[in-house]
């Protein structure tokens, strides 16, 4: 009797792990798709994150739904993602957003705004606040579903040939920094360049550029940058939480199987979560690295920083008002920031400066 409840138990189980392991197997369409990443394959946390989109959806279907993912420049170029996925050229892609302010403005809201959320900030907007939803509305006029699927964290200020004191040190300096930020930067004298990530090194190499923002330490350790232009400035006033985009064709979206959607939703949200604990995780180490090779670190002056969050707030106002999707969404995201920021003053600013300048008396 006990053998054959045994053999009975065993041929059950296995019925049962028949039905469940290949039921989207069975029963999902065969899926394989192209993604076009604006991402170098250097850096193993931007492009790492889109292979870890790629694996977790194959393994969440049972390899049923593959995506083949290519790097910045394989298909298009990095800062062309948009364009690709809009034509229908590949079924998605993995970008920011804010590459494509020229495009519209709103689209900036899509990763950050210079003196605006921090990650966890921008995360409650998005999942919270109505984010999702009025980006989605822009990025439906340009035939793309979007998704969040990463977030850099605070990023730092850029590498610097010289030391950038004042603002008349930044007249004339040609930098590369995208989007609204690029926009701010010219407000102060700047002279902004928008170069794909892959491409910074050589422009910096070369003298096209004076100086050049990218991440952070993790990254900016890979690309080399303290081999050309040694002062580090910090913080990264325009990306104080860079959120990274999972763009889909709409009509590609629309197609998809249910499943499908939600694996996607599902691995996208992991994303997130992932490369900001990646980028955490590894700073620390790489900005002591790139100190002890030489790296100066400077702080970004109060006179830099004042000057710089008056231009972008009278920037804001002005593309409110003459651009209807800018205004809609700035609106919203005003209204939200005001209420987050004051209770991060209170909860979480006073927790963490007494936590961190304790530290820092070791």
């Amino acid at each position: 009797m006990k053998r054959r409840a045994l053999i009975t138990a065993a041929a059950t189980a296995g019925f049962a792990a028949m039905i469940t392991r290949p039921a989207i197997a069975q029963e999902q369409p065969a899926l394989r798709w192209r993604l076009a990443s604006s991402f170098p394959k250097g850096l193993d946390t931007l492009w790492g994150a889109t292979q870890f989109i790629s694996k977790r959806v194959a393994d969440a279907t049972d390899g049923r739904f593959r995506i083949d993912a290519f790097a910045a420049g394989e298909i298009v170029g990095g800062a062309q993602v948009l364009d690709a996925v809009q034509s229908g050229s590949v079924e998605c892609g993995h970008t920011n957003s804010n590459f494509y302010f020229g495009k519209n403005p709103a689209f900036a809201f899509d990763t950050c705004l210079p003196f605006g959320m921090n990650t966890r900030q921008q995360n409650a907007w998005m999942v919270h606040g109505g984010g999702n939803e009025l980006i989605r509305e822009v990025a439906k006029k340009f035939n793309i579903h979007t998704m969040q699927a990463g977030n850099t964290g605070a990023q730092m200020g850029g590498w610097y040939r010289k030391e950038i004191n004042t603002l008349a040190d930044l007249k004339g300096l040609k930098m590369r920094i995208p989007g609204i930020a690029g926009q701010v930067m010219a407000r102060l004298g700047a002279v902004p360049q928008q170069i794909a990530g892959g491409d910074v090194y050589p422009a910096l190499e070369r003298g096209t550029i004076d100086a050049a923002e990218w991440v952070g330490p993790v990254d900016d350790e890979k690309l080399g940058f303290a081999r050309i232009a040694k002062y580090y400035y910090y913080p990264g006033w325009w990306e104080g939480g860079a959120q990274v985009s999972f763009y889909v064709n709409l009509e590609r979206w629309n197609a998809l199987p249910p499943a499908y959607k939600a694996i996607l939703e599902t691995v996208c949200a992991e994303t997130n979560t992932w490369m900001v604990a990646k980028y955490d995780a590894g700073n620390g180490d790489a900005l002591r690295r790139l100190v002890a090779g030489g790296a100066v670190l400077r702080p970004f002056s109060n006179e830099i920083m004042e000057a710089a969050r008056k231009e972008a707030f009278a920037l804001y106002g002005e593309l409110a008002q003459q651009h209807e999707d800018f205004g809609r969404i700035y609106k919203n995201w005003n209204e939200f920031r005001e209420k987050i920021v004051s209770w991060f003053r209170i909860g979480e600013l006073p927790f963490d400066y007494f936590v961190q300048a304790q530290a820092a008396r070791r």
